[in-house]
Protein backbone atom coordinates (compact mmCIF):
# COMPACT_ATOMS: atom_id res chain seq x y z
CA UNK A 1 0.00 0.00 0.00
CA UNK A 2 1.47 3.17 -1.26
CA UNK A 3 1.49 6.43 1.29
CA UNK A 4 -1.19 7.97 -0.63
CA UNK A 5 -4.02 5.16 0.17
CA UNK A 6 -2.52 5.37 4.08
CA UNK A 7 -3.18 8.64 4.29
CA UNK A 8 -6.81 8.64 2.52
CA UNK A 9 -7.68 5.69 4.61
CA UNK A 10 -5.79 8.41 7.39
CA UNK A 11 -8.32 11.05 6.40
CA UNK A 12 -11.52 9.15 6.72
CA UNK A 13 -10.90 7.51 9.82
CA UNK A 14 -9.89 11.63 10.87
CA UNK A 15 -13.58 12.51 9.63
CA UNK A 16 -15.16 9.60 11.49
CA UNK A 17 -13.52 10.91 14.81
CA UNK A 18 -14.13 14.59 14.41
CA UNK A 19 -17.82 13.58 13.40
CA UNK A 20 -17.94 12.59 16.86
CA UNK A 21 -17.18 15.83 17.85
CA UNK A 22 -18.93 17.69 15.94
CA UNK A 23 -21.91 15.62 17.33
CA UNK A 24 -21.01 17.31 20.92
CA UNK A 25 -21.03 21.00 18.95
CA UNK A 26 -24.40 20.44 17.68
CA UNK A 27 -26.16 19.00 21.20
CA UNK A 28 -24.20 21.47 23.34
CA UNK A 29 -23.84 24.80 21.53
CA UNK A 30 -27.45 25.59 21.09
CA UNK A 31 -27.71 24.79 24.92
CA UNK A 32 -25.09 26.90 25.76
CA UNK A 33 -23.17 23.83 26.93
CA UNK A 34 -19.03 24.05 26.97
CA UNK A 35 -18.05 21.99 24.15
CA UNK A 36 -14.65 20.50 26.15
CA UNK A 37 -16.42 19.88 29.57
CA UNK A 38 -18.06 17.91 31.30
CA UNK A 39 -16.99 14.82 29.56
CA UNK A 40 -19.38 13.16 27.08
CA UNK A 41 -22.07 11.34 28.71
CA UNK A 42 -25.81 10.08 28.37
CA UNK A 43 -28.02 13.11 28.20
CA UNK A 44 -30.86 10.59 29.63
CA UNK A 45 -28.64 8.93 32.85
CA UNK A 46 -25.69 11.24 32.81
CA UNK A 47 -23.56 8.59 33.29
CA UNK A 48 -20.02 9.30 31.68
CA UNK A 49 -19.70 7.66 28.24
CA UNK A 50 -16.50 5.08 28.09
CA UNK A 51 -13.73 5.23 25.58
CA UNK A 52 -14.88 1.78 24.36
CA UNK A 53 -18.31 3.31 23.74
CA UNK A 54 -17.37 6.42 21.94
CA UNK A 55 -15.87 4.62 18.87
CA UNK A 56 -17.40 6.41 15.70
CA UNK A 57 -20.07 4.08 14.06
CA UNK A 58 -18.38 0.95 15.82
CA UNK A 59 -20.03 1.68 19.12
CA UNK A 60 -23.81 2.48 17.89
CA UNK A 61 -23.66 -0.72 15.92
CA UNK A 62 -22.24 -3.06 18.79
CA UNK A 63 -24.60 -0.93 21.61
CA UNK A 64 -27.39 -1.39 18.99
CA UNK A 65 -28.04 2.51 19.47
CA UNK A 66 -28.88 2.33 23.18
CA UNK A 67 -26.81 3.96 26.18
CA UNK A 68 -24.97 0.66 27.74
CA UNK A 69 -26.14 2.06 31.23
CA UNK A 70 -30.43 3.05 31.20
CA UNK A 71 -30.64 1.24 27.72
CA UNK A 72 -32.36 5.49 26.73
CA UNK A 73 -32.28 5.09 22.55
CA UNK A 74 -29.24 6.99 20.75
CA UNK A 75 -30.24 9.00 18.37
CA UNK A 76 -29.34 7.98 14.82
CA UNK A 77 -27.74 11.41 14.01
CA UNK A 78 -24.92 10.82 15.39
CA UNK A 79 -23.86 7.86 13.26
CA UNK A 80 -24.98 9.81 10.80
CA UNK A 81 -23.02 13.22 11.19
CA UNK A 82 -19.66 10.97 11.90
CA UNK A 83 -20.29 8.79 8.72
CA UNK A 84 -20.47 12.37 6.46
CA UNK A 85 -17.87 13.71 8.25
CA UNK A 86 -15.75 10.66 7.43
CA UNK A 87 -16.65 10.81 3.55
CA UNK A 88 -16.19 14.40 3.38
CA UNK A 89 -12.78 14.10 4.86
CA UNK A 90 -11.71 11.81 2.52
CA UNK A 91 -13.40 13.52 -0.26
CA UNK A 92 -11.53 16.88 0.27
CA UNK A 93 -8.53 15.03 0.76
CA UNK A 94 -8.83 13.35 -2.54
CA UNK A 95 -9.35 16.57 -4.24
CA UNK A 96 -6.73 18.43 -2.51
CA UNK A 97 -4.34 16.40 -0.91
CA UNK A 98 -1.68 17.22 1.57
CA UNK A 99 -1.83 20.74 1.37
CA UNK A 100 -3.34 23.69 3.24
CA UNK A 101 -6.53 23.93 1.42
CA UNK A 102 -7.78 20.53 3.13
CA UNK A 103 -7.88 21.40 6.70
CA UNK A 104 -9.18 24.88 5.80
CA UNK A 105 -12.04 23.58 3.66
CA UNK A 106 -12.76 20.70 6.36
CA UNK A 107 -13.38 22.74 8.64
CA UNK A 108 -15.99 25.37 6.26
CA UNK A 109 -17.96 21.72 5.56
CA UNK A 110 -17.76 20.39 8.92
CA UNK A 111 -19.37 23.92 10.15
CA UNK A 112 -21.99 23.70 7.82
CA UNK A 113 -22.36 20.16 9.22
CA UNK A 114 -23.12 21.37 13.18
CA UNK A 115 -24.99 24.40 11.28
CA UNK A 116 -27.40 22.45 9.59
CA UNK A 117 -28.01 19.91 12.20
CA UNK A 118 -28.66 22.93 14.79
CA UNK A 119 -31.03 24.24 12.50
CA UNK A 120 -33.14 21.71 12.23
CA UNK A 121 -33.54 21.32 15.54
CA UNK A 122 -33.61 24.27 16.70
CA UNK A 123 -34.19 26.44 13.63
CA UNK A 124 -31.50 29.01 14.48
CA UNK A 125 -27.68 29.60 13.58
CA UNK A 126 -25.42 30.57 16.49
CA UNK A 127 -23.26 33.64 15.62
CA UNK A 128 -20.09 31.87 16.91
CA UNK A 129 -20.56 29.54 14.30
CA UNK A 130 -21.62 32.18 10.76
CA UNK A 131 -19.28 35.14 12.08
CA UNK A 132 -16.17 33.22 13.36
CA UNK A 133 -16.57 31.43 9.52
CA UNK A 134 -16.97 34.56 7.38
CA UNK A 135 -13.99 35.60 9.42
CA UNK A 136 -11.55 32.74 8.84
CA UNK A 137 -12.87 32.63 5.36
CA UNK A 138 -11.90 36.60 5.13
CA UNK A 139 -8.26 35.66 6.10
CA UNK A 140 -8.11 32.25 4.21
CA UNK A 141 -8.47 34.18 0.79
CA UNK A 142 -5.90 37.13 2.29
CA UNK A 143 -3.06 34.42 3.21
CA UNK A 144 -3.64 30.93 1.98
CA UNK A 145 -6.25 30.94 -1.21
CA UNK A 146 -4.80 31.27 -4.60
CA UNK A 147 -8.09 30.47 -6.52
CA UNK A 148 -9.76 33.21 -4.06
CA UNK A 149 -9.09 36.45 -4.08
CA UNK A 150 -9.61 38.56 -1.20
CA UNK A 151 -11.55 40.98 -2.60
CA UNK A 152 -13.88 38.30 -3.86
CA UNK A 153 -14.60 36.83 -0.52
CA UNK A 154 -14.96 40.41 0.81
CA UNK A 155 -17.59 40.62 -2.36
CA UNK A 156 -19.05 37.49 -1.44
CA UNK A 157 -19.50 38.87 2.06
CA UNK A 158 -21.31 41.84 1.10
CA UNK A 159 -23.52 40.27 -1.70
CA UNK A 160 -23.89 37.04 -0.18
CA UNK A 161 -25.55 38.57 3.22
CA UNK A 162 -26.90 41.54 1.76
CA UNK A 163 -28.61 40.13 -0.76
CA UNK A 164 -30.12 38.12 1.72
CA UNK A 165 -30.83 41.01 3.56
CA UNK A 166 -32.80 42.52 0.82
CA UNK A 167 -34.43 39.83 -0.23
CA UNK A 168 -35.71 38.82 3.67
CA UNK A 169 -36.71 42.77 4.32
CA UNK A 170 -38.72 42.64 1.01
CA UNK A 171 -40.57 39.57 1.64
CA UNK A 172 -41.34 40.83 5.16
CA UNK A 173 -42.33 44.07 4.15
CA UNK A 174 -44.87 42.58 1.14
CA UNK A 175 -46.07 40.01 4.03
CA UNK A 176 -46.06 41.35 7.19
CA UNK A 177 -44.06 38.06 8.46
CA UNK A 178 -40.71 37.13 8.69
CA UNK A 179 -39.10 34.57 5.67
CA UNK A 180 -36.27 34.72 6.77
CA UNK A 181 -34.07 35.06 10.41
CA UNK A 182 -30.64 36.70 10.07
CA UNK A 183 -29.04 33.57 11.08
CA UNK A 184 -29.37 32.37 7.19
CA UNK A 185 -28.29 35.72 6.26
CA UNK A 186 -25.16 35.36 8.29
CA UNK A 187 -24.95 32.16 7.03
CA UNK A 188 -24.73 33.10 3.16
CA UNK A 189 -22.59 35.83 4.01
CA UNK A 190 -20.09 33.07 5.49
CA UNK A 191 -20.64 30.75 2.46
CA UNK A 192 -20.03 33.93 0.23
CA UNK A 193 -16.46 34.33 2.20
CA UNK A 194 -15.40 30.79 1.76
CA UNK A 195 -16.29 30.48 -2.13
CA UNK A 196 -16.28 33.89 -3.40
CA UNK A 197 -19.62 35.95 -5.32
CA UNK A 198 -19.53 34.03 -8.01
CA UNK A 199 -21.06 30.95 -7.06
CA UNK A 200 -23.64 32.59 -5.07
CA UNK A 201 -26.43 32.69 -7.60
CA UNK A 202 -25.91 28.58 -8.52
CA UNK A 203 -26.53 28.05 -4.30
CA UNK A 204 -29.36 29.96 -3.65
CA UNK A 205 -30.78 28.42 -6.81
CA UNK A 206 -29.74 25.05 -5.49
CA UNK A 207 -30.91 25.59 -1.99
CA UNK A 208 -34.67 27.44 -3.39
CA UNK A 209 -35.27 24.12 -5.69
CA UNK A 210 -34.22 21.74 -3.17
CA UNK A 211 -36.08 23.81 -0.20
CA UNK A 212 -39.21 23.99 -2.38
CA UNK A 213 -39.35 20.18 -3.22
CA UNK A 214 -39.26 19.51 0.56
CA UNK A 215 -41.95 22.30 1.46
CA UNK A 216 -44.24 20.97 -0.91
CA UNK A 217 -43.54 17.53 -0.08
CA UNK A 218 -44.45 18.69 3.96
CA UNK A 219 -47.61 20.16 2.44
CA UNK A 220 -48.71 17.11 1.25
CA UNK A 221 -47.80 15.05 3.80
CA UNK A 222 -48.80 17.20 6.92
CA UNK A 223 -51.36 18.78 5.28
CA UNK A 224 -50.72 21.99 7.52
CA UNK A 225 -50.28 24.68 4.75
CA UNK A 226 -46.93 26.78 5.08
CA UNK A 227 -47.85 27.85 8.03
CA UNK A 228 -45.27 25.58 9.87
CA UNK A 229 -41.27 27.39 9.35
CA UNK A 230 -38.94 25.56 7.14
CA UNK A 231 -35.21 26.53 8.35
CA UNK A 232 -33.31 27.12 5.09
CA UNK A 233 -30.25 27.39 6.28
CA UNK A 234 -29.71 23.61 5.22
CA UNK A 235 -30.92 24.00 1.96
CA UNK A 236 -28.31 26.81 1.84
CA UNK A 237 -25.36 24.24 3.47
CA UNK A 238 -26.15 21.88 1.11
CA UNK A 239 -26.34 23.79 -1.78
CA UNK A 240 -22.74 25.41 -1.02
CA UNK A 241 -21.60 21.81 -0.39
CA UNK A 242 -23.06 20.43 -3.54
CA UNK A 243 -21.13 23.06 -5.56
CA UNK A 244 -17.91 22.80 -3.53
CA UNK A 245 -17.57 19.16 -5.38
CA UNK A 246 -19.86 19.51 -8.69
CA UNK A 247 -18.96 23.15 -9.63
CA UNK A 248 -18.24 22.21 -12.99
CA UNK A 249 -21.32 19.63 -13.63
CA UNK A 250 -23.79 22.24 -12.08
CA UNK A 251 -22.65 25.28 -14.31
CA UNK A 252 -22.89 22.65 -17.72
CA UNK A 253 -26.52 22.15 -16.15
CA UNK A 254 -27.54 25.32 -15.54
CA UNK A 255 -26.62 26.30 -19.20
CA UNK A 256 -28.01 23.82 -20.61
CA UNK A 257 -31.48 24.49 -18.76
CA UNK A 258 -30.95 27.61 -20.15
CA UNK A 259 -29.83 26.99 -23.53
CA UNK A 260 -33.43 24.63 -23.41
CA UNK A 261 -35.81 27.25 -22.34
Amino acid sequence: MDLFNIFSIFSFLFGLSLGSFLNVCIYRIPRDISILNPPSHCPDCKNRIRWYDNIPLLSYALLRGRCRDCKAYISIRYPVVELLEGTFSLSLFLRFGISIYYPLYLYFVSALIVITFIDLDFQIIPDILSISGIILGLLSSLFFFKHLSWHSSLLGILFGGGGLFLVATAYELLTKTQGMGGGDIKLFAMIGAWMGWRPLPFIILIASILGLIVAIIYLLAEKRGFRTRIPFGPFLSIGAILYLFFERQLIFFYLNLIHLL
